[in-house]
């Protein structure tokens, strides 16, 4: 049996699985606190089913090159080359994807212990900012609009309707095409008759709109 390839010693293997584990299980939790703690709008709980595969992969990736210039410069070329369509919307999102990439350089480097002392200081520092901030007021909504037909809402119209109807309204997403519009809000209500008025409104000027609101309380 080779004991070496491509500098590879066999008897560093339960060195490597115990860092995969260890991997594993920080992104694992890393998920569950960002479905807890994150504040993006799109679904956390299937973005964060990404992060374990993330950080394994990135993991694998240094474990392989770490002891081969020649493989270092090789990934160097492949990484020219791919092009990622998906684009990263949200600041939160990017924030996650970067630690969950830092778990899987830590462990794969080998240095899984300091990799799980900076996790549990970034889990700190998460659970407290999350702490420190003031909370949104539970009479806040995100509100969603988008258009199901080939009539693409004015957003400057939309915006005009919501202000008009309701007491708070701030813009935190949009993704418009020559064919679609979709905006997310987070909108301040003060009672039932200002949603109404709102949707009467909203529904009046584009009949096939789609209308979706959110509840945003939370609980830690």
């Amino acid at each position: 049996m080779i004991d070496n390839l491509a500098g590879f010693s066999y008897r560093n293997l339960p060195n490597f699985i115990f860092s995969f584990l260890v991997c594993a299980s920080l992104a694992y939790i890393l998920g569950k606190l960002y479905e807890k703690f994150g504040h993006s709008l799109s679904n956390r709980k299937v973005f964060a089913r990404n992060f374990v595969v993330l950080a394994l992969t990135t993991m694998f990736i240094i474990s392989v090159v770490k002891s081969s210039l020649a493989l270092s410069l090789g990934l160097v070329g492949a990484l020219s080359i791919v092009r990622f369509r998906s684009a990263i919307k949200e600041p939160e999102e990017l924030t996650y994807i970067f630690l969950t990439i830092a778990i899987g350089l830590g462990c794969g480097a080998g240095l899984s212990i300091l990799t799980v002392i900076a996790f549990i200081g970034f889990t700190i520092v998460i659970w407290f900012k999350n702490r420190a901030q003031k909370p949104l007021d539970y009479q806040n909504l995100y509100l969603t609009i988008s258009n199901n037909d080939d009539q693409v809402p004015d957003l400057n119209q939309v915006v005009q309707i919501l202000r008009s109807s309701l007491s708070g309204v701030k813009l935190k997403r949009t993704d418009e095409t020559s064919t679609s519009l979709e905006a997310s809000f987070v909108v301040e209500v003060d009672d039932y008759d200002q949603l109404e008025k709102m949707r009467n409104t909203l529904k009046g000027t584009y009949p096939n709109l789609n209308v979706t609101f959110m509840d945003t309380s939370r609980d830690f």
